[in-house]
């Protein structure tokens, strides 16, 4: 018999099987084929060898005679495996590694190698290596995980070789240790049965890891714990890696259409990371996300990808606290800060408010209180009395904060859509206390928006004769002058800093105070010269002189100063003088040291030495 194709290696291997073998390398002998030797392919060999039962070490010495050979020839290579059993073709047979257990391995319902026999080509014909992430990923180990809460469904072929649900759980737990898994690295493991507190059996993805932080701000009896012994064992790498919760879940879907009915949880033997209907009220979001689109969309829109942390639910009332702090770090922290892409059917895009900030918003998760519309206690004094304090010392991450609702500054608050309206509301409200400076800062704030994106109001909070009142805003004056203030008596002026009145009129179009009053000066001053050391203290925009009056009565109000639309500075007093000098120089918080050189020249070098310290 003349092996075609064969190695003399092989064919002193096959000896055994096949007695009378010609020596290899005779294919081509003329004498052979006259002669009507029998000639036999490699291949065809090969495949007769299913069902020849030899030692294991013999099996290996063929494998490695047949090195170099053409793959396709040895496709019904028959392999021996761990459990005495031999089967036919590499493929879906685990080669054992050095330190891996493979009787444990083939109780699972796989096919393992026997170490005797492994050899590197059974990997290059399609064999798998036995790393602990191989094994765990085979249909039969997804398998017997599925099944593991089942007593009535067999998942191994042989029941009585079939592993205990004890038994599977710490193969598995084994094998994902090894193979150093994340939780969330194979969510399918949350189905494996394990022993819960009671030592009653549960899916992994239904318990809590005994004194974790999730268990700690979790209502009692909402989950169980799993078993002490297991943790005390396992510990928490591979029990979180199989489900068991230390942490809130992350849920991420991508491309999820906005349609509330359609959002309803998957039936599945385990939560899926993807699954949006494992978020709570997550249809009432929904509905509140259409609801605040600009126009209502033909067909339902799509969230581009959607990030929620599952569980809000289950929190204690108690452990808002803890809970928070636990929202506020990496990797829930993005569910929280990162606003949802909302992918309209015209092709255009609009940012919404992510699932979780959004659910906590309208819960009372701080204070016992909602966040939205809370400041922090002890943020921006410019939001005193607009927004009730609370206590955010589990919660240091303003950005964290502002995702909640919670007021952390007046600015932040207008760089949010709709804050400028929240803000003007809030001021117009009678019951909010606000000082006199506070709306001072706070229109000075509003000033640097842009109009188009501001909503005029109705009402406005101005000072009247020094007190803060809630006015029309029809009646209100943008204070503009203060040479004008007298004149202005009873009327409600809206306090801001010179350089953004006009800015602050536009916005909130409203007149400025010198649009309203014209106050012209009909009778003629002694003119008088500005002394040059309140030239120097005021600087080059100083006037060079001013009219002195005895007395300056303008539309029947005595003034002290007035500074006409031609730039003449008239004035009755001397602390009109350097008010007006002050105002015409652009140093208008200067006007009382100018008002100490006027009276007392002498003081010069004083004044400037003091100025060091400007």
């Amino acid at each position: 018999l003349l092996l075609e194709g064969a190695g003399e290696a092989t064919v002193a291997t096959l000896a055994d099987v096949y007695p009378n073998l010609l020596p290899a390398g005779q294919e081509r002998r003329q004498a052979l084929r006259t002669l009507g030797v029998q000639r036999l392919p490699l291949a065809e060999a090969i495949e007769s060898l299913a069902g020849t039962e030899r030692p294991t070490h013999w099996w290996h010495r063929l494998y490695d005679s047949l090195t170099g050979t053409d793959p396709e020839a040895l496709g019904g290579l028959p392999v021996p495996l761990a459990d005495g059993l031999t089967v036919t073709g590499p493929r879906q047979v685990l080669l054992p590694l050095p330190d891996s257990d493979p009787a444990r391995i083939a109780r699972l319902g796989l096919r393992v190698a026997h170490p005797e026999a492994a050899h590197p080509l059974l990997e290059k014909l399609g064999a798998t290596p036995a790393t602990p992430r191989a094994v765990l990923t085979t249909p039969q180990v997804r398998a017997a995980v599925a099944a593991s809460l089942d007593d009535d469904e067999a998942w191994h072929e042989d029941e009585e070789a079939a592993l205990t649900p004890d038994e599977l759980a710490a193969t598995v737990l084994a094998l994902v240790r090894d193979a150093h898994l994340a939780p969330g690295d194979e969510p399918w493991l949350a189905a494996l049965a394990l022993s819960d507190e009671d030592g009653e059996l549960a899916p992994a993805g239904e318990l809590v890891y005994p004194g974790s932080p999730f268990e700690q701000v979790i209502r009692e009896g909402e989950l169980a714990a799993c078993d002490a012994g297991l943790a005390e064992r396992w510990g928490e790498q591979p029990l979180t890696a199989v489900g068991v919760q230390a942490n809130f879940a992350l849920v991420r879907a991508a491309d999820v259409v906005l349609d509330p009915d359609e959002l309803e949880p998957r039936d599945s033997d385990y939560p899926e990371p993807d699954d949006p209907g494992l978020l709570d009220a997550v249809d009432v979001w929904c509905e509140d996300v259409l609801d605040r689109l600009d126009e209502e969309p033909p067909v339902p829109p799509v969230v581009t990808e959607l990030i929620g942390v599952r569980d809000l639910d289950l929190v204690a009332d108690d452990a808002w606290p803890q809970a928070l702090a636990m929202l506020a770090q990496p990797p829930l922290r993005d569910a929280l800060t990162q606003p949802a892409r909302i992918l309209l059917p015209d092709g255009g895009t609009q940012q919404v408010r992510p699932y979780t900030a959004w659910w906590l918003r309208g819960n009372p998760v701080l204070d016992g209180r909602r966040p939205a519309g809370l400041r922090a206690a002890g943020g921006d004094p410019l939001l005193a009395g607009l927004y009730e304090p609370a206590d955010t010392a589990s919660v240091t991450d303003d950005q964290v904060l502002r995702a909640l609702g919670v007021r952390t500054s007046a600015a932040a608050l207008l760089d949010e859509p709709g804050g400028a309206a929240e803000l003007l509301t809030r001021l117009a409200d009678p019951d909010l206390p606000v000082t006199a400076p506070q709306l001072h800062a706070l229109y000075g704030l509003l000033s640097a928006l842009d109009p188009e994106q501001v909503t005029l109001p109705d009402d406005l909070r101005a000072v009247v004769d020094g007190e803060v009142a809630v006015v029309d805003a029809a009646d209100a004056l943008v204070a503009d002058a203060p040479d004008l203030i007298p004149l202005a008596a009873g009327r409600p002026l809206l306090p801001v800093r010179p350089s953004a009145a006009a800015d602050l009129a536009e916005l909130l179009q409203v007149p400025r105070l010198s649009e309203a009053y014209e106050a012209p000066v009909t009778a003629p001053g002694e003119p008088r010269e500005v002394p040059q050391p309140v030239r120097t203290l005021l600087g080059p925009a100083t006037p060079a002189t001013y009219e002195e009056h005895d007395e300056l009565v303008l539309n029947g109000v005595e003034l002290d100063w007035r500074r006409t639309p031609d730039g003449v500075l008239h004035a009755a007093t001397l602390e009109g003088v350097a008010a007006g000098l002050a105002w015409a120089a652009g140093q208008w918080s200067r006007r009382f040291e100018a008002a100490a050189l006027l009276e007392d020249p002498t003081r010069t070098e004083e004044l400037a030495q003091d100025r060091w310290f400007d």
